[in-house]
């Protein structure tokens, strides 16, 4: 892929996909298999479902029956209902995997459940807690960390050979950003966005594999509780953690299960909408080497490429909610007690709200009209923190280097719910 172009090998897998696609039944369609994320095949099945049944139900998959919600205006009129539109736990939450039986009646309770996965006023309580780390005056002090930081990281990059782009950069920028925001050990950074990846990926291919990823996962995790303990035996701490800790909404004293969803919710968003955004436009620009030609040209072009990148990632893929009450979407009636998984990767390429949206443009004319942060009360709080690191990195990466190449195929995270990726071989021509 040194060219930059489309491999024969994306182009085959993209022909083959978009035939079974159009070739499939609608009541058969599988939107959210895992393979077409890591195959990076999930385009025609969402193209066909926003033309021929944009408001789509899956009777039968492994997390039950749901609807899948696929144009943007139909997105933004469920996020704008969220009095009848949950997010709650006790609905089920904000993804599609459904509690086991014998989780036990707690395991889902709101008590344990981070603020996105709550419905107002406890919502907006406990996300006001934590407001005033992504403040405008808190993101400026944060600026120039950020960019001596990436300046660091690229300058160590090794010129002429091939390397893990995301291991190096996206990564290693990203937990360096988490260590600070939860004034987390430094030294122990890289476990951040593991943890977050473990979580995400689902259960491991055997039992042997699983218990071992459950032990690293708690040891990680009984770290954060030892963290917590200690700020909240001290006052005037301006990291996340103390600001849970002390917050009337989030404290919860010596209970884990009671603050560590806030945790969870805020590694996880943390890490991914910029890691992956970070990887994914520069895929992106390596697929696009006209779009590049322009960068290089135009480096003021940086600020509407962001959003564009964000938009073309879509790092989140979809997000939950349950109906507390019948609720119409775009002719279709959801019934109470009816999920529905609003797809942001198929409203990020909607033709009938966004131009030319299969094109990947850096100077677009609106490029902030996205669904990748979703709308209403649970828009991304870290939108602007999220923008303001892929804009400074993206900075000093032109600073340095005319070109950063991809050398060869991607691996994707197993997930269809975080749109990311593990692995993405690159090379700096010397």
């Amino acid at each position: 892929m040194a060219d930059g172009a489309m491999t024969r090998a994306d182009e085959a897998r993209a022909d083959e996909a978009r035939a079974r696609a159009y070739a499939t039944p609608l009541d058969q369609f599988q939107v959210h298999a895992i393979e077409h994320f890591t195959d990076d095949t999930l385009w025609p099945w969402f193209e066909r479902l926003r033309a021929e049944d944009p408001v789509h139900y899956t009777a039968e998959s492994e997390y039950g029956p749901f609807w899948s919600i696929t144009r943007y205006a139909d997105i933004v009129a469920c996020e704008s209902d969220s009095a009848r539109l949950s997010s709650s736990s006790m609905h089920g939450g904000i993804t599609l995997f459904e509690p086991p039986e014998d989780a036990g009646p707690g395991a889902f309770s709101e008590d344990r459940a981070s603020f996105i996965s709550l419905d107002p006023p406890r919502h907006d309580a406990q996300r006001k807690a934590v407001a005033p780390i992504f403040s405008t005056p808190s993101l400026a002090e944060l600026e120039p960390l950020i960019r001596s930081r990436a300046a660091k990281i690229l300058d160590e990059l090794p010129i002429g050979e091939t390397f893990d782009f995301v291991d190096k950069v996206a990564v290693e920028l990203t937990s360096q950003m988490l260590a600070t925001l939860f004034d987390f050990p430094f030294e122990e950074r890289r476990l951040l966005p593991k943890v977050s990846d473990m979580i995400l990926s689902g259960p491991a291919e055997s039992h042997e594999a699983e218990i071992a990823r459950q032990g690293e996962m708690y040891m990680i995790l009984t770290k954060m509780v030892e963290l917590w303990n200690d700020r909240a035996r001290n006052q005037g701490g301006r990291d996340l953690l103390s600001l849970l800790a002390h917050d009337p909404a989030t404290k919860a004293d010596d209970a884990p299960e009671k603050y560590m969803g806030n945790i969870i919710l805020l590694i996880v968003a943390g890490s991914d909408t910029t890691r992956h955004s970070i990887s994914g436009g520069l895929h992106a620009l390596n697929q696009h080497p006209a779009e590049y030609a322009k960068l290089r040209a135009n480096p003021e072009l940086i600020p509407s490429m962001v959003p564009e990148i964000i938009r073309w990632q879509s790092p989140v893929a979809y997000m939950r909610r349950t109906a507390l009450d019948d609720v119409e979407i775009g002719g279709k009636t959801i019934r109470k007690g009816e999920k529905i998984a609003m797809w942001y990767v198929s409203g990020n390429r909607d033709e009938t709200a966004i131009e030319r949206p299969n094109e990947f443009l850096i100077d677009r004319a609106r490029p902030r009209q996205h669904a990748a942060f979703g709308f209403g009360i649970h828009r991304c709080l870290g939108q602007r923190l999220a923008e303001m690191q892929l804009r400074v990195v993206w900075e000093e990466i032109l600073a340095r280097f005319p070109l950063i190449e991809v050398a060869g195929e991607p691996r994707r995270l197993r997930s269809n719910f975080v749109k990311g990726y593990e692995y993405l071989p690159v090379r700096i021509p010397g």
